[in-house]
Protein backbone atom coordinates (compact mmCIF):
# COMPACT_ATOMS: atom_id res chain seq x y z
CA UNK A 1 0.00 0.00 0.00
CA UNK A 2 0.98 3.41 -0.88
CA UNK A 3 0.84 6.54 1.69
CA UNK A 4 -2.65 7.38 0.70
CA UNK A 5 -3.53 3.90 1.76
CA UNK A 6 -4.59 2.80 -2.57
CA UNK A 7 -2.77 -0.03 -3.86
CA UNK A 8 0.87 0.28 -5.21
CA UNK A 9 0.96 0.35 -8.75
CA UNK A 10 -2.73 1.54 -9.01
CA UNK A 11 -3.98 1.10 -13.00
CA UNK A 12 -1.88 -1.17 -14.51
CA UNK A 13 -2.09 -4.81 -13.88
CA UNK A 14 1.61 -6.77 -13.56
CA UNK A 15 -0.04 -8.92 -16.71
CA UNK A 16 0.28 -5.64 -19.26
CA UNK A 17 3.54 -4.34 -17.89
CA UNK A 18 6.30 -6.79 -19.42
CA UNK A 19 5.26 -5.52 -22.95
CA UNK A 20 5.87 -2.00 -22.24
CA UNK A 21 9.68 -1.41 -22.11
CA UNK A 22 10.45 -2.42 -25.48
CA UNK A 23 7.44 0.19 -26.84
CA UNK A 24 8.76 2.51 -24.42
CA UNK A 25 12.28 2.23 -26.58
CA UNK A 26 10.26 3.08 -29.51
CA UNK A 27 9.36 5.82 -28.22
CA UNK A 28 12.63 7.38 -27.23
CA UNK A 29 14.36 6.36 -30.82
CA UNK A 30 11.15 8.07 -32.71
CA UNK A 31 11.20 11.08 -30.65
CA UNK A 32 15.21 11.63 -30.00
CA UNK A 33 14.91 14.84 -31.64
CA UNK A 34 11.90 16.38 -30.86
CA UNK A 35 11.59 18.39 -27.59
CA UNK A 36 8.64 20.97 -28.42
CA UNK A 37 4.77 19.52 -27.39
CA UNK A 38 2.34 18.39 -29.83
CA UNK A 39 -0.38 15.70 -29.75
CA UNK A 40 0.61 12.06 -30.67
CA UNK A 41 -1.82 9.55 -32.90
CA UNK A 42 -3.09 6.79 -31.07
CA UNK A 43 -1.07 3.72 -32.13
CA UNK A 44 -4.41 1.81 -32.82
CA UNK A 45 -5.91 -1.05 -30.43
CA UNK A 46 -3.31 -3.29 -30.41
CA UNK A 47 -0.18 -1.19 -29.02
CA UNK A 48 0.62 0.62 -25.32
CA UNK A 49 0.58 4.23 -25.45
CA UNK A 50 0.74 7.24 -23.48
CA UNK A 51 -2.14 8.18 -21.33
CA UNK A 52 -2.37 11.03 -18.91
CA UNK A 53 -1.33 10.32 -15.48
CA UNK A 54 -1.36 13.95 -14.04
CA UNK A 55 -2.24 17.78 -15.38
CA UNK A 56 -2.07 20.90 -14.29
CA UNK A 57 -3.34 23.89 -16.82
CA UNK A 58 -0.94 26.77 -16.41
CA UNK A 59 -2.82 29.71 -15.91
CA UNK A 60 0.31 32.74 -16.50
CA UNK A 61 3.28 33.65 -15.87
CA UNK A 62 2.96 36.35 -13.09
CA UNK A 63 4.23 34.39 -10.18
CA UNK A 64 3.19 36.35 -7.18
CA UNK A 65 1.75 34.66 -3.70
CA UNK A 66 0.01 31.25 -3.79
CA UNK A 67 -3.82 30.67 -2.90
CA UNK A 68 -2.17 30.78 1.06
CA UNK A 69 -1.04 34.11 0.46
CA UNK A 70 3.20 32.93 1.00
CA UNK A 71 4.98 34.94 -1.44
CA UNK A 72 6.31 33.80 -5.05
CA UNK A 73 10.11 34.37 -4.77
CA UNK A 74 10.84 33.43 -8.52
CA UNK A 75 13.91 35.17 -9.72
CA UNK A 76 16.94 33.42 -10.99
CA UNK A 77 19.15 30.61 -10.42
CA UNK A 78 17.03 28.70 -8.48
CA UNK A 79 15.75 24.59 -8.17
CA UNK A 80 12.07 24.30 -8.05
CA UNK A 81 10.95 20.81 -6.51
CA UNK A 82 7.43 20.63 -7.86
CA UNK A 83 5.36 17.65 -6.28
CA UNK A 84 2.44 16.24 -7.95
CA UNK A 85 0.19 13.11 -7.24
CA UNK A 86 -0.22 11.00 -10.45
CA UNK A 87 -3.62 9.04 -10.83
CA UNK A 88 -2.36 6.19 -12.94
CA UNK A 89 0.66 3.97 -12.62
CA UNK A 90 3.28 2.71 -14.50
CA UNK A 91 6.92 1.43 -15.28
CA UNK A 92 7.43 4.39 -18.04
CA UNK A 93 7.02 8.30 -17.74
CA UNK A 94 7.69 11.33 -19.77
CA UNK A 95 6.70 14.87 -18.09
CA UNK A 96 5.46 18.19 -19.69
CA UNK A 97 7.45 21.32 -18.81
CA UNK A 98 5.83 24.33 -19.89
CA UNK A 99 6.77 27.98 -20.27
CA UNK A 100 3.43 29.15 -21.20
CA UNK A 101 2.08 32.83 -20.97
CA UNK A 102 6.14 33.95 -21.39
CA UNK A 103 7.45 36.26 -23.73
CA UNK A 104 10.96 35.04 -22.83
CA UNK A 105 12.57 31.82 -23.34
CA UNK A 106 13.46 29.92 -20.22
CA UNK A 107 16.40 27.41 -20.10
CA UNK A 108 16.21 24.46 -18.22
CA UNK A 109 19.79 23.39 -17.03
CA UNK A 110 18.91 20.20 -15.42
CA UNK A 111 15.51 17.79 -14.62
CA UNK A 112 15.03 15.03 -12.29
CA UNK A 113 12.21 13.25 -11.45
CA UNK A 114 12.07 10.69 -8.02
CA UNK A 115 9.53 9.40 -5.62
CA UNK A 116 9.02 12.17 -2.39
CA UNK A 117 9.81 10.18 0.40
CA UNK A 118 9.33 13.34 3.07
CA UNK A 119 8.72 17.07 2.38
CA UNK A 120 11.57 18.18 0.17
CA UNK A 121 13.35 15.07 0.26
CA UNK A 122 13.11 12.17 -2.32
CA UNK A 123 13.99 8.58 -2.71
CA UNK A 124 17.74 8.38 -3.92
CA UNK A 125 16.55 4.80 -5.51
CA UNK A 126 14.42 6.71 -7.79
CA UNK A 127 16.26 9.93 -8.83
CA UNK A 128 16.20 9.77 -12.38
CA UNK A 129 17.91 12.36 -14.53
CA UNK A 130 15.40 13.73 -17.51
CA UNK A 131 16.41 14.37 -21.14
CA UNK A 132 14.77 16.14 -24.20
CA UNK A 133 16.04 15.04 -27.18
CA UNK A 134 18.62 13.70 -25.17
CA UNK A 135 19.75 16.48 -23.85
CA UNK A 136 20.00 17.51 -20.05
CA UNK A 137 19.76 21.04 -20.89
CA UNK A 138 16.52 22.32 -23.00
CA UNK A 139 15.35 25.97 -23.58
CA UNK A 140 11.88 26.39 -24.29
CA UNK A 141 10.78 29.47 -26.29
CA UNK A 142 8.50 31.82 -25.25
CA UNK A 143 4.95 30.44 -24.99
CA UNK A 144 5.82 27.01 -25.67
CA UNK A 145 5.62 23.44 -23.96
CA UNK A 146 8.08 20.64 -23.92
CA UNK A 147 7.61 16.61 -23.68
CA UNK A 148 10.58 14.45 -22.39
CA UNK A 149 11.83 11.49 -23.61
CA UNK A 150 10.82 8.09 -22.03
CA UNK A 151 11.80 7.87 -18.33
CA UNK A 152 12.27 4.20 -16.36
CA UNK A 153 10.86 4.35 -13.35
CA UNK A 154 7.60 3.02 -11.73
CA UNK A 155 4.76 5.29 -11.13
CA UNK A 156 1.95 4.19 -8.58
CA UNK A 157 -1.44 6.02 -8.28
CA UNK A 158 -1.35 8.43 -5.94
CA UNK A 159 2.37 8.20 -4.48
CA UNK A 160 3.90 11.62 -4.77
CA UNK A 161 6.43 12.54 -7.67
CA UNK A 162 8.90 15.33 -7.41
CA UNK A 163 9.98 17.23 -10.67
CA UNK A 164 12.90 19.07 -10.10
CA UNK A 165 14.22 21.56 -12.87
CA UNK A 166 16.95 23.98 -12.41
CA UNK A 167 16.61 27.39 -14.23
CA UNK A 168 19.85 28.97 -14.10
CA UNK A 169 18.70 32.26 -15.57
CA UNK A 170 16.06 34.43 -14.95
CA UNK A 171 13.03 32.49 -14.05
CA UNK A 172 10.44 35.21 -12.93
CA UNK A 173 8.00 34.50 -15.53
CA UNK A 174 7.36 31.28 -14.39
CA UNK A 175 4.65 29.65 -15.82
CA UNK A 176 2.02 28.49 -12.79
CA UNK A 177 -1.07 27.64 -11.69
CA UNK A 178 -1.83 29.10 -8.49
CA UNK A 179 -4.17 26.51 -6.95
CA UNK A 180 -2.19 23.43 -6.46
CA UNK A 181 -2.99 21.89 -3.37
CA UNK A 182 0.61 20.20 -2.55
CA UNK A 183 3.41 21.79 -1.25
CA UNK A 184 5.98 22.19 -3.36
CA UNK A 185 10.25 23.33 -2.48
CA UNK A 186 12.18 25.79 -3.86
CA UNK A 187 15.59 26.92 -3.40
CA UNK A 188 16.28 30.94 -3.02
CA UNK A 189 17.55 33.10 -5.40
CA UNK A 190 21.40 32.39 -6.10
CA UNK A 191 21.28 29.12 -4.22
CA UNK A 192 22.26 27.23 -7.64
CA UNK A 193 21.76 23.09 -9.07
CA UNK A 194 20.03 21.24 -6.66
CA UNK A 195 18.32 18.59 -8.67
CA UNK A 196 19.85 15.60 -7.85
CA UNK A 197 20.00 16.38 -4.54
CA UNK A 198 18.15 13.54 -2.59
CA UNK A 199 18.02 15.32 0.86
CA UNK A 200 16.64 19.01 -0.65
CA UNK A 201 17.88 20.93 2.23
CA UNK A 202 18.57 23.64 -0.08
CA UNK A 203 15.07 23.73 -0.79
CA UNK A 204 14.05 26.17 2.35
CA UNK A 205 10.96 28.02 0.51
CA UNK A 206 7.46 26.28 -0.12
CA UNK A 207 4.72 27.20 -2.39
CA UNK A 208 1.06 25.44 -3.43
CA UNK A 209 1.33 27.01 -6.56
CA UNK A 210 2.25 24.11 -9.35
CA UNK A 211 5.15 26.10 -11.26
CA UNK A 212 6.96 25.10 -15.03
CA UNK A 213 5.34 21.58 -14.92
CA UNK A 214 2.35 21.08 -16.60
CA UNK A 215 1.62 17.12 -17.03
CA UNK A 216 2.84 13.56 -16.26
CA UNK A 217 2.16 10.81 -19.34
CA UNK A 218 2.43 7.03 -18.60
CA UNK A 219 2.87 4.08 -21.16
CA UNK A 220 0.04 2.35 -20.44
CA UNK A 221 -2.20 -0.64 -22.85
CA UNK A 222 -4.50 0.51 -25.09
CA UNK A 223 -7.85 -0.22 -23.08
CA UNK A 224 -6.54 2.58 -20.73
CA UNK A 225 -7.49 6.33 -21.57
CA UNK A 226 -8.28 9.50 -20.01
CA UNK A 227 -10.85 11.98 -18.37
CA UNK A 228 -10.22 15.46 -18.38
CA UNK A 229 -12.01 17.53 -16.74
CA UNK A 230 -12.40 21.11 -17.60
CA UNK A 231 -13.23 23.55 -14.94
CA UNK A 232 -12.69 26.08 -12.63
CA UNK A 233 -11.73 26.43 -8.70
CA UNK A 234 -14.59 24.68 -7.93
CA UNK A 235 -12.77 21.39 -9.77
CA UNK A 236 -9.86 22.97 -8.33
CA UNK A 237 -10.12 21.46 -5.29
CA UNK A 238 -9.65 25.10 -3.87
CA UNK A 239 -11.63 26.05 -0.54
CA UNK A 240 -11.37 29.32 1.54
CA UNK A 241 -10.80 29.41 4.90
CA UNK A 242 -13.21 32.71 5.15
CA UNK A 243 -16.28 33.92 3.39
CA UNK A 244 -13.83 36.70 1.53
CA UNK A 245 -12.72 33.75 -0.45
CA UNK A 246 -9.00 33.84 0.76
CA UNK A 247 -6.49 32.18 2.55
CA UNK A 248 -7.13 28.31 1.01
CA UNK A 249 -7.55 25.93 4.08
CA UNK A 250 -4.66 24.57 4.75
CA UNK A 251 -6.48 21.25 6.00
CA UNK A 252 -6.97 20.18 2.04
CA UNK A 253 -3.49 21.06 1.41
CA UNK A 254 -1.53 17.59 0.46
CA UNK A 255 -4.65 15.64 1.29
CA UNK A 256 -5.91 14.95 -2.55
CA UNK A 257 -9.56 16.18 -1.48
CA UNK A 258 -10.97 17.24 -5.07
CA UNK A 259 -13.46 15.52 -6.60
CA UNK A 260 -11.48 13.79 -9.45
CA UNK A 261 -9.96 12.24 -6.82
CA UNK A 262 -12.49 10.74 -5.51
CA UNK A 263 -13.71 9.91 -8.87
CA UNK A 264 -10.87 8.43 -9.62
CA UNK A 265 -11.07 6.57 -6.97
CA UNK A 266 -14.60 5.05 -7.67
CA UNK A 267 -13.18 4.24 -11.17
CA UNK A 268 -10.21 2.04 -9.85
CA UNK A 269 -12.25 0.37 -7.48
CA UNK A 270 -14.69 -0.46 -10.04
CA UNK A 271 -11.69 -2.04 -12.07
CA UNK A 272 -12.44 1.13 -14.85
CA UNK A 273 -9.19 1.63 -17.10
CA UNK A 274 -9.29 5.38 -16.36
CA UNK A 275 -7.05 8.18 -15.46
CA UNK A 276 -9.21 10.90 -14.23
CA UNK A 277 -6.94 14.61 -14.93
CA UNK A 278 -7.66 18.17 -13.87
CA UNK A 279 -8.07 21.30 -16.72
CA UNK A 280 -9.43 23.76 -14.19
CA UNK A 281 -7.73 27.11 -12.92
CA UNK A 282 -8.97 29.17 -10.62
CA UNK A 283 -11.55 32.01 -11.86
CA UNK A 284 -11.59 30.59 -15.21
CA UNK A 285 -14.53 31.44 -17.93
CA UNK A 286 -16.06 29.74 -20.50
CA UNK A 287 -16.31 32.44 -22.92
CA UNK A 288 -13.80 35.06 -21.83
CA UNK A 289 -10.18 35.15 -21.04
CA UNK A 290 -8.88 36.23 -17.69
CA UNK A 291 -10.75 38.85 -15.64
CA UNK A 292 -6.65 38.82 -13.75
CA UNK A 293 -3.89 36.81 -14.99
CA UNK A 294 -4.26 33.95 -12.47
CA UNK A 295 -7.72 33.04 -13.80
CA UNK A 296 -5.96 32.16 -16.76
CA UNK A 297 -7.50 32.07 -20.82
CA UNK A 298 -11.06 31.16 -21.41
CA UNK A 299 -11.90 27.35 -22.16
CA UNK A 300 -12.56 28.50 -25.56
CA UNK A 301 -8.57 29.61 -26.00
CA UNK A 302 -7.32 27.13 -23.91
CA UNK A 303 -9.28 24.41 -25.32
CA UNK A 304 -6.54 22.96 -27.89
CA UNK A 305 -3.47 22.98 -25.66
CA UNK A 306 -5.10 22.24 -22.61
CA UNK A 307 -7.19 19.58 -23.14
CA UNK A 308 -7.65 18.07 -26.70
CA UNK A 309 -4.02 17.96 -26.68
CA UNK A 310 -3.52 15.70 -23.69
CA UNK A 311 -2.65 12.09 -24.03
CA UNK A 312 -4.94 9.01 -24.01
CA UNK A 313 -7.91 11.60 -23.85
CA UNK A 314 -11.67 9.81 -24.62
CA UNK A 315 -14.11 11.70 -22.49
CA UNK A 316 -13.96 15.46 -20.96
CA UNK A 317 -16.08 16.46 -18.16
CA UNK A 318 -17.07 20.43 -18.85
CA UNK A 319 -17.88 21.31 -15.42
CA UNK A 320 -17.78 25.19 -16.08
CA UNK A 321 -19.94 28.39 -16.44
CA UNK A 322 -19.74 29.96 -12.42
CA UNK A 323 -17.84 32.80 -13.06
CA UNK A 324 -19.88 34.13 -16.89
CA UNK A 325 -22.51 34.30 -14.57
CA UNK A 326 -20.12 36.50 -11.86
CA UNK A 327 -18.20 38.39 -13.74
CA UNK A 328 -18.95 41.63 -15.99
CA UNK A 329 -19.64 41.16 -19.11
CA UNK A 330 -21.45 38.59 -17.82
CA UNK A 331 -22.96 36.21 -20.20
CA UNK A 332 -26.74 35.85 -21.35
CA UNK A 333 -28.40 32.19 -21.39
CA UNK A 334 -27.93 32.21 -25.30
CA UNK A 335 -24.34 33.42 -25.25
CA UNK A 336 -23.35 30.29 -22.77
CA UNK A 337 -25.43 27.68 -24.03
CA UNK A 338 -23.66 29.07 -27.64
CA UNK A 339 -20.24 28.84 -26.52
CA UNK A 340 -21.02 24.54 -24.79
CA UNK A 341 -21.86 23.59 -28.25
CA UNK A 342 -18.74 25.12 -30.18
CA UNK A 343 -16.77 23.28 -27.13
CA UNK A 344 -18.57 20.08 -27.31
CA UNK A 345 -18.93 20.11 -31.19
CA UNK A 346 -15.06 20.80 -31.39
CA UNK A 347 -14.47 18.04 -28.93
CA UNK A 348 -16.73 15.62 -30.78
CA UNK A 349 -14.62 16.55 -33.83
CA UNK A 350 -12.13 15.01 -32.34
CA UNK A 351 -13.63 11.38 -30.77
CA UNK A 352 -14.30 13.00 -27.64
CA UNK A 353 -17.01 12.47 -25.33
CA UNK A 354 -18.39 15.27 -23.49
CA UNK A 355 -19.86 15.26 -19.77
CA UNK A 356 -21.50 18.68 -19.89
CA UNK A 357 -22.35 19.30 -15.75
CA UNK A 358 -24.79 22.05 -14.40
CA UNK A 359 -23.38 24.87 -12.63
CA UNK A 360 -24.04 24.72 -8.63
CA UNK A 361 -25.14 27.99 -6.84
CA UNK A 362 -22.36 30.53 -5.81
CA UNK A 363 -24.97 33.71 -5.61
CA UNK A 364 -24.64 33.64 -1.73
CA UNK A 365 -20.78 33.90 -2.11
CA UNK A 366 -18.62 36.92 -1.54
CA UNK A 367 -17.10 37.84 -5.11
CA UNK A 368 -20.07 36.33 -7.25
CA UNK A 369 -22.79 37.99 -5.21
CA UNK A 370 -21.24 41.24 -3.89
CA UNK A 371 -20.82 41.49 -8.25
CA UNK A 372 -23.88 39.68 -9.41
CA UNK A 373 -26.34 39.39 -6.80
CA UNK A 374 -29.02 38.78 -9.24
CA UNK A 375 -27.35 36.47 -11.35
CA UNK A 376 -29.18 33.13 -10.53
CA UNK A 377 -32.02 33.32 -12.46
CA UNK A 378 -29.66 32.91 -14.98
CA UNK A 379 -27.87 30.32 -13.68
CA UNK A 380 -31.28 28.35 -13.02
CA UNK A 381 -31.88 29.17 -17.16
CA UNK A 382 -28.88 27.87 -18.27
CA UNK A 383 -28.99 24.35 -16.21
CA UNK A 384 -32.82 24.24 -17.41
CA UNK A 385 -31.05 23.86 -21.13
CA UNK A 386 -27.98 22.22 -19.78
CA UNK A 387 -30.65 19.34 -18.68
CA UNK A 388 -32.65 19.55 -21.55
CA UNK A 389 -29.93 19.50 -24.64
CA UNK A 390 -29.00 17.00 -26.81
CA UNK A 391 -25.52 17.82 -27.37
CA UNK A 392 -23.19 16.60 -25.05
CA UNK A 393 -23.06 12.87 -24.73
CA UNK A 394 -24.11 13.00 -20.99
CA UNK A 395 -25.25 15.28 -18.14
CA UNK A 396 -23.87 15.05 -14.44
CA UNK A 397 -25.88 17.36 -12.19
CA UNK A 398 -23.56 18.98 -10.08
CA UNK A 399 -26.43 21.66 -9.03
CA UNK A 400 -29.13 18.61 -7.90
CA UNK A 401 -26.22 17.54 -5.83
CA UNK A 402 -24.37 20.49 -3.95
CA UNK A 403 -28.15 23.17 -3.68
CA UNK A 404 -29.90 23.17 -0.50
CA UNK A 405 -33.40 21.92 -1.39
CA UNK A 406 -34.78 24.80 1.57
CA UNK A 407 -33.26 27.58 -0.86
CA UNK A 408 -31.86 26.56 -4.12
CA UNK A 409 -29.91 29.50 -4.59
CA UNK A 410 -27.61 28.29 -2.09
CA UNK A 411 -25.55 25.45 -1.33
CA UNK A 412 -26.24 23.20 1.08
CA UNK A 413 -24.57 24.19 4.13
CA UNK A 414 -22.95 20.70 5.19
CA UNK A 415 -21.07 20.17 1.56
CA UNK A 416 -19.64 23.81 1.04
CA UNK A 417 -16.85 25.82 2.25
CA UNK A 418 -16.86 29.08 4.11
CA UNK A 419 -16.75 30.66 0.90
CA UNK A 420 -20.24 29.73 0.16
CA UNK A 421 -19.20 28.59 -3.22
CA UNK A 422 -16.83 26.39 -3.26
CA UNK A 423 -17.46 22.82 -2.01
CA UNK A 424 -15.36 21.08 1.05
CA UNK A 425 -14.18 17.92 1.22
CA UNK A 426 -18.00 16.11 1.91
CA UNK A 427 -19.10 18.05 -1.28
CA UNK A 428 -16.75 17.19 -3.28
CA UNK A 429 -17.22 13.47 -2.44
CA UNK A 430 -20.67 13.97 -3.23
CA UNK A 431 -19.83 15.35 -6.67
CA UNK A 432 -17.92 12.32 -7.12
CA UNK A 433 -20.18 9.82 -6.24
CA UNK A 434 -23.15 11.25 -8.39
CA UNK A 435 -21.35 10.47 -11.60
CA UNK A 436 -22.28 7.75 -13.49
CA UNK A 437 -19.77 5.72 -14.46
CA UNK A 438 -20.95 3.78 -16.86
CA UNK A 439 -21.34 6.74 -18.80
CA UNK A 440 -17.62 7.04 -19.84
CA UNK A 441 -17.06 4.21 -22.60
CA UNK A 442 -13.26 4.84 -22.37
CA UNK A 443 -10.53 3.96 -25.00
CA UNK A 444 -13.26 1.76 -27.06
CA UNK A 445 -10.26 -0.95 -26.85
CA UNK A 446 -10.78 -3.94 -24.36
Amino acid sequence: MNRTGNPRGLGIPKKYRAALPAFALACLLATATATTAHAEPDSGCGSPHWVGSWLMSPSDAMPVSDMALTRTTSLFDQTYRIVVVPHLGGQTLRLHLTNRHNPLPVTFGAVTVAQQQQGASVRPDTLRQVTFGGRASVTAAPDADLISDPIDLEVDGFTPLTISVYVPGVSVLAAENIVGLSTSYYGPPGSGDHTADPAGDALTMNTTSVLFAFGVDVLAPAHYSSVVTVGDSISTGYEGATYYEGPQDPAVVDRNLRYTDFLQRRFDAAGIPLSVLNSSTWGNRLVLDETIPQTGPGVLTRLQRDVIDTAGISDVILAIGTNDLAFPPTQTPDQLAAAYTQVVDRLHAVGIRVHLATIPPSVKSFIAGGISPNSDPVRQQVNAWIRTQHVADDVIDFDAVLRDPADPAADRPDLVSPTLVHPNPRGHQAMADSVDLGAFKGSGCR
